[in-house]
């Protein structure tokens, strides 16, 4: 698989370890050798950018109380049946947001040095879409609609619930980092590809989903 050049900035944490995502310059995709799988499930109506479950703006008010910071150790996503460990993924050297390591496809990542799901603000979990061997974990995330559920299990016995609100498939040319990673005022959760997508007109692609914390177990 190659590698996303999500270029990320560090800034200062918060008390809770909140930790601000800033896309820079040449964010690529680029999948290397023969494609090993079918296409992943995309969109409905997805084009280059958007599709018909494009997110609007998230409701403002907090329904649900934010979490403490905690670490992130499982991710359960029922309607395209991911049942997921999480492994810690930081920045790379040069500024990218890193990836579970290719030989352990059914691995799902979270930044750690971000958002802790379900706390307030954006947290990040990635996976990828396919490696030589075969689908991997975050092959069916263009299937997912808006409604669907999500469970990221935390070290502190707590588990927080977020659901879909939006879908998109978007451009890695021009991938919109601040919309995607920016704080809502609520605590929301955004999954990404990484590698194995394209828009409609075949241009490298990352397709992300993004869901606000619904409930608390």
């Amino acid at each position: 698989m190659g590698r996303d050049h999500w270029r990320v900035e560090r800034t200062r944490h918060s008390p809770w370890g909140a930790i601000a995502l800033v896309l820079l310059t040449g964010l690529a995709l680029v999948r290397n050798g023969p494609d090993p799988s079918p296409a992943p499930p995309r969109p409905a109506a997805a084009s280059a950018h958007r599709h018909q479950n494009t997110p609007g703006a998230p409701p403002t008010d907090l329904t649900v109380r934010p979490l403490a910071y905690s670490l992130a150790s499982r991710v359960v996503i029922p309607a395209i049946r991911v049942d997921a460990p999480l492994v810690d993924v930081h920045l790379e050297p040069d500024g990218s947001l890193g990836a579970p390591p290719p030989e352990e496809p059914q691995l799902a990542g979270w930044y750690r040095d971000g958002v802790s799901p379900g706390q307030l603000g954006t947290s990040v979990l990635v996976g990828h879409v396919d490696t030589m061997a075969g689908p991997a974990v975050f092959h069916g995330l263009g299937s997912l609609r808006r409604g669907n559920r999500i469970e990221v299990t935390r070290h502190d016995d707590g588990v927080a619930v977020f659901e879909v609100y939006g879908v998109e498939v978007l451009s890695t040319a021009d991938f919109p980092g601040d919309r995607v990673y920016r704080g809502t005022g609520r605590p929301e959760l955004r999954l990404i590809t990484h590698g194995g997508c394209t828009t409609a007109d075949g241009h490298d692609a990352a397709a992300v989903v993004f869901a606000r914390l619904v409930a608390t177990l």
